[in-house]
């Protein structure tokens, strides 16, 4: 149950309470959970949360969640949604969860979609996490991390252990703290991400090679440059000259 969809469960109380601690704080209205699996860290999240809205895409998990928690659901301090996160329609203030390895990418890509959002705590794979929160000209830095901090400032809060889950899996895992700019790290995010996409199109190529079939190039300095080699406000200044 869960498992054939890739999933690891988390069981240790500590590390459970911890992630809804950094989610909630002391107390928060309402919290969105992705992937909730068999409720274990619903129930830490029930504990700091007025409303706790849970999307499980697993109808076997969704039963077992209508039946462990049927008194919060019936108190209205649960709603359980069946249904696949990247095709949910959701929005809330703090979101949470442990997000399946398979499909990370998307989902920060549908987080960072939503209008009204102002963190999110994820359990994820610690490879990409650290990709998450990489500084430029390092082996993590890459589209991933310039997608996420247009959007939001990324923290790795700390490591979970292989032996906290069941079954344990076969990679280390984190935990990330993912708070959203008030402001766009720059003026059009939808945009500028595009071009991104295209300087990191082949990592180990220089940005003329990326960028060559799209811009007249004969004003770049940086074409010898890796896209990893520059921040984002470096590719921002490019793009906008490239534009210009």
């Amino acid at each position: 149950m869960g498992r054939r969809l890739g999933q690891h469960f988390l069981f240790r109380k500590s590390i459970l309470d911890r992630i809804a601690e950094a989610a909630c704080g002391d107390r928060v209205e309402r919290v969105i959970e992705i992937g909730p699996g068999k409720g274990a860290l619903t129930d830490s999240l029930l504990a700091r949360a007025d409303k706790v809205v849970a999307i499980e895409v697993d109808p076997h998990l969704v039963h077992y969640l209508n039946q462990k928690f049927r008194d919060q659901i019936d108190a209205g301090r649960l709603e359980v949604i069946e249904g696949d996160v990247l095709q949910t329609d959701f929005s809330g203030a703090v979101i949470a969860g442990n997000l399946p390895y398979y499909i990370t990418s998307p989902i920060l890509e549908k987080v960072f979609s939503l209008e009204h959002w102002t963190s999110a705590v994820f359990l994820m794979q610690s490879e990409v996490a650290k990709r998450l929160a990489a500084k430029p000209g390092t082996r993590d830095f890459g589209y991933l991390t310039v997608q996420t901090q247009v959007h939001s400032n990324p923290e790795i809060l700390f490591p979970v252990p292989r032996d906290a889950f069941r079954p344990p899996p076969k990679v280390e895992s984190a935990v990330v703290r993912l708070t959203r700019h008030s402001l766009p790290e720059v003026p059009d995010p939808s945009s500028f991400l595009k071009f991104a996409s295209m300087c990191f199109r082949h990592k180990r190529k220089t940005l003329r090679n990326n960028l060559m079939p799209l811009y007249d190039l004969s004003a770049m300095d940086e074409g010898r440059l890796r896209a990893e080699q520059m921040s984002i406000s470096e590719l921002a200044a490019l793009y906008a000259k490239l534009r210009a």
